[in-house]
């Protein structure tokens, strides 16, 4: 219908001779293509079936196009959620400019579209992940760990990537108050032992770090909490190193795409090339329909960690998180010893991770 649609549109046949070449009723045709022009509708936006006074939101294409889009997450080991589902429908629907009546407050499908449509792709099933608890409680789950493990083996056969182009991405949070002091030495049988604090209360900043399977770091991005940009906020942080703004301080679809489109520019992936990015499942990277089609047309192949293995799988997560927050620490608590009276702000997170970052490197290259 959508080709029959456009071959009127731009003049090419008539209505009689369109709906002969694509099957379709001509009074259905003249109708549509009618309702193109007074609505100023796309070809497939026209072609969208109505169901008596039911109307399907997305053309069959595009509905085939999505369970595609779906099942590409779900082999990635993504885990996609009704929610998940709706949220990315609306998406859909709104990068495309197709019309809809989804609800704009809450930026989801709702139940009643995902209802219908699920029964429209039976293809597509639920089931339910293990809880928390009891997937710690077993460990690795052999089942989900095997099918990791196939499916890089199967993406390093069919992309041949080099370790050059084989990245682990990740964030931390870093709060301008301790979470953990360091032991300090004391006299023996004291029960309380004080030490400088940065603040009574704690500002987050978030840091997105990124390696590569040879080590070599790409610049990391800090998430400042607040609305304007600051340059003073940079001062003395890690070279190449850039900052976003958002109210929470902590990552989230957008902060994490203006990200990636920084790791396209400095992994500089191609056909010849690709790049493999190995993440978590945290909504801002698996929840995100922008970045998987950016993804998809720079050649990036996302991969991620099924739930609950990153503190045993994720390089970042095992052996670099924790000593930089180590270092963090202690860097802080150098501060405020030569700055007395001073409490640690966001202003010198980019210094102190800079120290924190470089002592890490020295002491132990990942």
């Amino acid at each position: 219908m959508a080709g029959a649609i456009q071959e009127v549109l731009e003049g090419n046949m008539g209505y009689r001779r369109a709906s002969k070449a694509y099957s379709v009723p001509q009074t259905t045709l003249e109708r549509k293509v009618k309702e193109a022009r007074q609505k100023k509708l796309s070809c497939e936006a026209a072609a969208v079936k109505t169901l008596g006074r039911y109307k399907t939101v997305f053309s069959e294409t595009q509905e085939k196009e999505f369970v595609q889009h779906l099942i590409h997450l779900e082999e990635r080991l993504f885990g996609i959620t009704l929610s998940d589902l709706r949220t990315l429908a609306f998406e859909l629907a709104e990068k495309n400019n197709i019309p809809h009546i989804f609800n704009t407050d809450n930026r989801m499908a709702g139940k009643d579209w995902l209802y219908v449509y699920l029964k429209r792709h039976p293809k597509l099933a639920l089931r339910y992940p293990e809880k928390i608890s009891i997937a710690r409680a077993k460990g690795f789950n052999r089942v989900a760990l095997n099918a990791l493990f196939d499916l890089l083996d199967s993406l390093y056969s069919k992309y041949k990537f080099s370790p050059n182009d084989i990245y682990n991405a990740d964030e931390t949070g870093i709060l301008t108050v301790a979470n953990k002091p360091s032991k300090v030495l004391a006299l023996r049988g004291r029960k309380q032992v004080d030490t400088l604090p940065s603040a009574e209360r704690g500002v987050l900043v978030t840091a997105e770090t990124c390696v590569n399977a040879t080590g070599n770091f790409l610049p990391p991005m800090f998430v400042f909490p607040r609305k304007k940009e600051n340059p003073l906020l940079m001062d003395d942080a890690p070279p190449i190193s850039f900052a976003v703004y958002h109210e929470s301080g902590w990552i989230n679809k957008e902060t994490f795409l203006v990200w990636f489109k920084k790791f396209i520019e400095h992994s500089n992936p191609g056909p010849k090339k690709p790049a493999l990015l190995i993440i978590d499942g945290h909504n801002s990277h698996t929840k995100n329909l922008e970045l998987v089609n950016l993804a998809r047309a720079n050649n990036v192949v996302l991969l991620c960690f099924p739930p609950h293995y990153t503190h045993r799988l994720q390089p970042l997560d095992v052996s670099f998180m924790a000593l930089l927050s180590t270092f963090y620490e202690q860097e802080t608590r150098k501060w405020l010893i030569d700055h007395p009276g001073r409490c640690v702000t966001i202003y010198q997170v980019g210094k102190l991770f800079k120290a924190a970052f470089s002592r890490e490197l020295l002491c132990k290259p990942l």
